[in-house]
């Protein structure tokens, strides 16, 4: 994999940064056809609040364990792209979900097009096969961003369609009202797996830009039931440098694993960290750990 000396990273992302808040002062109207994107990355895309349209990228084709239990894509396997329309062009998050050998010429592609890799990590442990997790930031003209990611993409094993849309019933039994409740948030399941997504109080700013959650800013808990006894949860909790270690400690104290803490992207403000996260137990003792994280990081 191609990478940027540290500097030249710092310096060039600082220039996208600046680029990007300066557009965004002119007040120009956002993009509202989404057509052309949707055809570029092969699949539709999702309007969220704030603006966002954001697509994804689950890896259907892969058989993912950690330890004895199967990774279901929703859980921990899906990549995703989210645009944010500017007053020139649009400002593009994302994370893709790679094998260790498709990561030298995914990355390669993506920079090759002017996107940039902010990031590229674990977020699971143990998993068999390895994973990496690479994180991108772009800015410029919408359908050529689409479709130097679908290029990029083209190189892995990720399908370039996607099969009809279902939430796909969980497999056990798992009191989703309960769940919700206790983490102040509304959830749905997919593909066998409950989500949940829960925004910071005040949201961050990149550049002058407000980053809706969309945007990859909100913590995400995904909730697995694995038999009639057990769940597997994982995701992420987005926190400041000075929650951090409240959340992970709040976590440990119930027996989640903290399996990474580390940056996406750099520039925002506050300065977030996504503190990453591994868990199986009862349901009831995987949502009070998560219930009191999210405490910590208020």
């Amino acid at each position: 994999m191609r990478l940027h000396p540290p500097l030249v990273r710092l310096a060039s992302l600082a220039l996208v940064a600046a680029s990007i808040a300066t557009h965004a002062q002119t007040g120009a109207p956002a993009v509202q056809d989404w057509s052309a994107v949707e055809q570029a990355l092969g699949r539709p895309g999702a309007a969220l609040p704030g603006g966002v349209m954001r697509f994804k990228f689950p890896r259907l084709d892969l058989k993912v364990v950690v330890g004895d239990v199967p990774v279901l894509p929703p859980l921990a396997l899906t990549g995703w792209v989210s645009f944010l329309p500017t007053s020139d062009g649009t400002l593009v998050l994302g994370d893709l979900v790679l094998t260790l050998l498709e990561v030298a010429p995914v990355t390669h592609a993506l920079e090759q097009g002017g996107i940039f890799i902010t990031a590229s990590h674990d977020h699971l442990l143990g998993e068999t096969p390895r994973l990496t997790f690479v994180h991108l930031m772009a800015r410029g003209d919408t359908t050529a961003i689409a479709k130097t990611i679908h290029d990029a993409i083209a190189l892995s094993g990720t399908p370039l369609t996607l099969p009809p849309s279902t939430q796909g019933a969980l497999a056990y039994p798992l009191d989703t009202a309960a769940i919700a409740r206790a983490l102040g948030a509304p959830g749905r399941i997919e593909g066998g797996v409950y989500q949940t997504s829960v925004p910071r109080a005040s949201a961050p700013t990149f550049a002058g830009l407000t980053l809706p959650p969309g945007m990859g800013v909100a913590t995400a808990i995904n909730i697995e039931p694995v038999d009639s006894t057990f769940v597997v949860a994982a995701g992420d909790f987005v926190v400041t440098a000075a929650e951090s270690q409240a959340v992970v400690e709040a976590l440990a104290a119930h027996g989640v694993t903290v399996t990474a803490v580390h940056a996406h992207f750099a520039g925002s403000t506050p300065a977030l960290l996504f503190v990453h996260f591994w868990v199986k137990d009862s349901a009831r003792r995987v949502t009070d750990g998560l219930r009191e994280a999210l405490a910590a990081a208020k």
